[in-house]
């Protein structure tokens, strides 16, 4: 070809403004030089690759198809082609092609390093750890570098803890065992050369649980030539394995007395103690001697913990946190503490002296309020509220003094000792957390950074949750609406407290305000991860909040994270091997695991193609062109159940409620148990749906699509066979089997209770009992028998038009009495906002669904009676009773029938009023009594905020029956 004969320099020179103008986002600059290029060498691949490129990026995906099939027919051998090729692969995810196409390459040039390094790594993408193995192998034959025989050694390595084998304990032990003998070949001929390859091996000793092995590595002359730098926890976990304690007790003593404030050198000498109290209490139990001599383990840890606290210079928390540590494990361990060490609330008090004035020291202490009965914890916050020197009578002097009451009155919920408070006190000591509030922030919250909280912010997180319990007792909004306007108002002062936020952000979902839950979002900048661990605060109540485009905006966003950064996680761990960082190479690996399989990206991508499909608004082309878009294959049920992750990240909310009444690890479990149902129900609703569509459109399913790419010049083919095999009325009977099943299992089951949502900070309740409250099960399975019937055109097809018809109707009747049930809360219409708001939500969902479905059917058929098809058999050899013209008027009737239920259904949403507050707002700034020039105007920014929220909920709802009123006017 040309390119080879040529000077490549002259091409290189050729293809840079290409390059340039990829790189800087201007695709379009980019096909134009592509084209330039190809006029005069039209032969030249790479030029062809870029042009492909390109037409990737700009969104002409069967152009790009087209170009990049030519490159790839070619085989290529140029790197920069063959990068090219890689680039456009990755970002159509087909890894699968990166490696075929370096493979060909290889066979072509067998010794070239650069492309079986670029053929390892495609490898590594796939998770071919056997292939990774092979490859790298042949690299150390071409070139015998270390790095690529490593790369072997944790290929092997791989195959035993990762590949398809790794649940067979035989096979695993050979890789392992082979991965050892290949190190241990290069440690005999005096060829480690890295750190990471000593960690390596290490590692592979600690695989095979030859933890003796790899102590004597750790402590021997390679180790210590090659790893001189090894975490000194290396050995104190290997020494822990080999149950060591005398010399893991003795070693993290030294390690202590040169660092006194490591608290996980602590827990594990302490640990090391009662181990060699253990072993000194059964060897005295055999040779019948003093118990005494049992306890010398545990006095040398006491007085080493008193001499580094006599000793120290400075004033660190360490040891005495291993004094509470120590003084635990001794009760648990049913010993004398208190003689052996004084009272625990001494020890307590004594350490609350001299760290309180440190925010830390609230979280320190309820670490070891478990341990203790509830009267003593009470006790003791008493004990810590008098030792603060305020009451109500004083307020603080200085910010430590603040800090000090600060830590007392949390330790005091956290021991419980609100919950005997009756209305009034709760409510006197709101007031007095709200003035303490006000005398922090004027004495101690000016002159601080941007980015620094209120010092006296902590009385205003109290004051909410204090709120909110009162407002759960009364089963009433006023006096957490009262709280989070004193929340808004702590977030006009110290922009920063992300914990104000949150809790602004959950107050707005409970009482259906989605506009002030959306603003906190936005206020919050979650970013990266965050999007992961924290976006169930946001993204799981929007779900039917009546909001359904601001939801699809949250989702994208959301998924788009998910999507880039799989790109990304892909490329770390392509990055660990040529860097040879094995030490990370599992953490990323584990990472990777846990974002492809988190439940959080499974669900939006179920709730955003369902959200999709609710708010479709074209002509009936459109429609269907978005639909085939989406690729929803109801035959298969592409979630993998057993693997998914439950990544939310509980402890973001900060909370001091009662720890005998938080269970949250027993929250956690329940709450994703229930959301697990959910996704159940969603994903099933959906490939139902889906299967609607692919009855009558056969041509926009997932299977036709994928057939008409490989078909090529024969799709005519394709389409004339497309009768009698892809319509098939099976699918559609299997799902609406394992859909009845599925409702049938969930109202049977005993363990799925609403969460209490006792506190604040708990999780807000699943959506689970509202979707078995309200019509799902019989709207879609009904539906499912209509489109089953439409399609064979059976007598009884006037009859399933009629009982679905009817339910659309009790969909609206329920509308209706939703929303008079809300205009008749006159008192308080933002208890049960959000449930109202959920139910409505749901209702439109169901009759926005069944609106596409009616739609896609008349369309077919009257393209079917256009076309005059003479009745075909049906698959038993009947008959089919009602032709195409029949079918096509009963569906014109229900499309009628949905369309006046539609506009009976905006006429509703029309007489909807705006919820009432619970009080009018000159009694809550009575009540809130804060600066009289802000007040007026913060509680009624609060206030307009749920009127706009109502408002713009009612036009978004209100413009999607338009919509629905245009698909079905016919």
């Amino acid at each position: 070809m040309t390119q080879h004969v040529q000077d490549p320099a002259v091409f290189e020179r050729r293809l840079r403004p290409i390059y340039d103008n990829l790189e800087v986002g201007n695709n379009r600059k980019a096909l134009q030089e592509s084209e330039k290029v190809l006029k005069k060498h039209p032969n030249l691949l790479c030029a062809k690759a870029l042009k492909g490129l390109a037409l990737l990026r700009l969104g002409r995906y069967e152009e790009s198809h087209g170009y990049l099939q030519a490159v790839a027919d070619e085989k290529p051998v140029n790197d920069a082609t063959l990068q090219v090729l890689s680039f456009c692969y990755k970002e159509l995810e087909q890894l699968d092609k990166i490696v075929e196409i370096y493979n060909y390459a290889v066979k072509q040039s067998p010794n070239n390093e650069e492309l079986l390094a670029h053929l390892f790594i495609s490898h590594v993408r796939m998770e071919d750890f056997k292939s990774q193995q092979s490859v790298a192998l042949q690299m150390y034959k071409a070139q015998p570098k270390n790095a690529y025989y490593f790369w072997a050694v944790m290929s092997v390595v791989l195959q035993g803890i990762r590949g398809p084998e790794r649940t067979n304990p035989a096979k695993r032990k050979i890789y392992l065992s082979l991965a050892q003998r290949m190190v241990d070949k290069m440690i005999q001929e005096n060829k480690l050369e890295s750190e990471q390859e000593a960690f390596l091996y290490l590692h592979i000793l600690q695989l095979q649980e030859n933890y003796k092995g790899a102590l004597e590595f750790l402590n021997g002359p390679v180790c210590e030539k090659v790893y001189p730098g090894a975490p000194i926890y290396l050995k104190i976990n290997l020494l822990k394995s080999l149950k060591m304690w005398s010399e893991c007790n003795e070693l993290l003593k030294k390690l202590l007395k040169e660092d006194h404030d490591r608290w996980d050198y602590y827990k594990d000498y302490i640990g090391t103690c009662f181990e060699l109290y253990d072993l000194q209490k059964s060897e005295n139990s055999d040779e019948g001697t003093d118990k005494a001599e049992s306890m010398k383990p545990l006095e040398e840890c006491r007085d080493f913990l008193t001499e580094i606290i006599e000793t120290s210079t400075k004033k660190v928390r360490g040891p005495y946190l291993a004094r509470l540590e120590l003084h635990q494990r001794l009760r648990q361990h049913n010993l004398d503490a208190n003689t052996f060490m004084g009272e625990f609330c001494d020890l307590v008090v004594n350490y609350f002296r001299l760290f309180s004035d440190k925010p830390c020291c609230t979280h320190d202490i309820s670490l070891f309020l478990p341990a203790i009965s509830l009267e003593d914890r009470k006790q003791l916050a008493n004990k810590l509220l008098a030792e603060s020197g305020i009451s109500s009578t004083n307020l603080p002097k200085d910010k430590e003094s603040m800090q000090k009451h600060i830590c007392a009155l949390q330790v005091s919920r956290i021991c419980g000792s609100h919950l005997d408070l009756d209305i009034e006190h709760r409510l006197a000591f709101y007031t007095s957390l709200k003035l303490h509030y006000e005398h922090g922030l004027s004495n101690f919250g000016k002159d601080l950074l941007p980015t620094d909280m209120g010092p006296s912010d902590p009385y205003a997180l109290l004051a909410a949750n204090v709120m909110y319990d009162i407002s759960q007792h009364e089963q009433k909004s006023d006096r957490i609406f009262e709280g989070l306007c004193l929340l808004q108002y702590v977030l006009r002062n110290r922009t920063s407290n992300f914990h104000v936020k949150l809790l602004s952000l959950k107050i707005f979902h409970m009482l259906g305000c989605l506009l002030g839950a959306q603003e906190m979002y936005e206020y919050l900048e979650i970013k990266q991860i965050q999007l992961d661990s924290m976006g169930y605060v946001h993204c799981n109540p929007m779900i039917l909040a009546g909001r359904f485009s601001m939801a699809r905006s949250v989702y994208d966003t959301t998924l788009k994270f998910f999507t880039n950064s799989y790109k990304e996680r892909l490329e770390y761990i392509a990055l660990t091997y040529r860097f040879c960082t094995f030490s990370k190479l599992e953490e990323f690996m584990n990472f990777k695991e846990r974002l492809t399989n988190s439940f959080h990206y499974v669900a939006i991508s179920v709730e955003a193609q369902l959200s999709d499909l609710v708010i479709l608004y074209g002509n009936v082309q459109q429609n269907l062109n978005t639909y085939m878009i989406m690729s929803i294959d109801p035959a298969e049920d592409r979630i993998s159940w057993n693997e998914l992750r439950d990544n939310r990240d509980l402890t973001a909310m900060i909370r001091w409620d009662p720890v005998h009444l938080v269970d949250t690890e027993r929250e956690r479990n329940e709450s994703f148990k229930q959301e697990v149902e959910i996704l159940h129900i969603r994903s099933l609703m959906l490939r139902l749906v889906a299967s609607f569509v692919d009855l009558f459109h056969p041509n926009l399913s997932v299977k036709y699509c994928r057939a008409a790419a490989a078909a090529g010049p024969n799709l005519q083919e394709l389409k004339d066979a497309l009768p009698g095999g892809a319509k098939d009325t099976a699918i559609i009977e299997s799902l609406r089997d394992s859909w009845l099943e599925l409702f049938k299992r969930l109202r049977a089951a005993d363990d799925l209770n609403p969460l209490p949502n006792r506190f604040l900070v708990d999780l807000l309740p699943t959506r689970l009992h509202l979707l078995l409250q309200m019509p799902y099960e019989k709207f879609f399975s009904d539906l499912a028998q209509l489109v089953i019937e439409m399609y064979v055109g059976n007598n009884n097809l006037p009859l399933q038009c009629k009982v679905v018809s009817d339910n659309a109707v009790e969909v609206v009747n329920c509308i209706d009495a939703i929303i008079k049930e809300s205009n008749a809360a006159t008192t308080d219409g933002l208890w049960r906002r959000r449930e109202w708001q959920s139910k409505v939500g749901a209702c439109l969902e169901m009759i926005s669904l069944y609106a596409f479905v009616l739609q896609a059917i008349y369309e077919k058929l009257q393209v079917s009676m256009k076309t005059k098809q003479k009745r075909k058999p049906n698959a038993d050899g009947t008959e089919q009773i009602m032709n195409e013209k029949e079918r096509c008027q009963l569906t014109l009737e229900l499309m009628r029938q949905l369309k006046i239920e539609f506009q009976r259904c905006d006429k509703c949403l029309l007489n909807w009023n705006t919820p009432a507050l619970p009080r009018n707002l000159n009694s809550f700034m009575a009540d809130m009594s804060l600066k009289p020039e802000t007040e007026a105007i913060l509680i009624g920014d609060v206030a307009s905020t749920f009127k706009e929220s109502h408002d713009f909920m009612i036009t978004e709802l209100r413009n999607l029956l338009k919509d629905k009123i245009r698909m079905v006017s016919k």
